[in-house]
């Protein structure tokens, strides 16, 4: 009897692998579609017929590493990206904390005006960020970038953490506050590692919105020495060679990497943010 449990168990365990494997699949088919395209000539991209068995190439692997200069585009948006999360992690934890443990005038107000600045359009602000970045010498450079992404994300993680602070009990905090620690300490101590997780979350949202930004790239960016790979994208669709599919597909796939791997990194307090605080008001 001990046995056929076993065996209905392993069977299980098998089924419910083979389940998760074929799903994983399904998830990854775009990906691998991408990396497929990257490693094929343009010719059979773009011909009319379609090409069931074919011919692997690293013509585009070449092109974007010899004739791109895609290893500084990858620097630029590495250093922008961390730059801009740190940026909104030390404004965002203080600013949480105040919104979800003190009372004052106006508290609810701010919360939510500090949330609203997300729905505004980015058009509207373009110009301005435009003059404004030109006037302080900053155009065209990492730190530019890393402040406009920090603006743009820093009102959504801090709502995130403000959620996430909102389930920690006061209790903990009314019990250090006796033995005499300070409200900075308790914020680093207590505060910070109970709700490392939701950070953590932020910080990945926070981190694939920056990879994503395209219009304030752009914009700021004026020549190649602070594109990132976002803008380096639209390197390959004009011009006198048209449209370069395969070298779109492959740097689309080298900025897929990194989020991945960072994802794969931390899915334990990523899964573990995700569910926690997300219904708080």
């Amino acid at each position: 009897m001990a046995s056929m449990r076993k065996k209905s168990r392993g069977d299980n365990l098998v089924l419910r692998y083979a389940i998760l494997g074929a799903w994983a699949l399904v998830c990854l088919l775009p990906v691998l579609w991408f990396l497929s395209i990257g490693l094929r000539p343009r010719t059979e991209i773009i011909t009319p017929q379609p090409i069931y068995w074919p011919t692997f190439s690293l013509d585009a692997w070449h092109m974007i590493w010899s004739d791109w200069p895609m290893a500084r585009y990858l620097r630029n948006s590495v250093l922008a990206i961390i730059g801009s999360v740190l940026i909104d992690l030390v404004l965002a934890i203080p600013a949480a904390y105040s919104l979800s443990r003190y009372t004052y005038r106006g508290r609810d107000d701010i919360g939510f005006y500090i949330l609203s600045t997300r729905m505004m359009a980015p058009a509207i602000v373009a110009i301005p960020i435009f003059f404004l970045f030109r006037n302080a010498g900053l155009l065209d450079t990492i730190w530019a970038l890393m402040l406009i992404y920090a603006a743009i994300n820093l009102s959504f993680v801090t709502w995130i953490i403000r959620s996430y602070m909102l389930d920690i009990p006061k209790e903990l905090e009314d019990a250090a506050r006796t033995d005499g620690a300070s409200d900075l300490r308790i914020l680093w101590e207590i505060i910070i590692p109970a709700i490392l997780p939701g950070i953590i979350t932020a910080s990945v949202i926070a981190m694939i919105f920056a990879i994503n930004e395209f219009l304030f790239t752009l914009l700021i960016a004026s020549t190649s020495q602070a594109y990132t790979m976002s803008v380096a994208l639209a390197n390959f669709t004009g011009g006198s060679d048209g449209v370069i599919y395969n070298a779109i597909a492959l740097v689309a796939f080298l900025a897929f990497v990194p989020v991945f791997i960072v994802v794969v990194a931390i899915q334990k307090h990523l899964s573990r943010g995700l569910t926690m605080g997300a219904v708080k008001g």
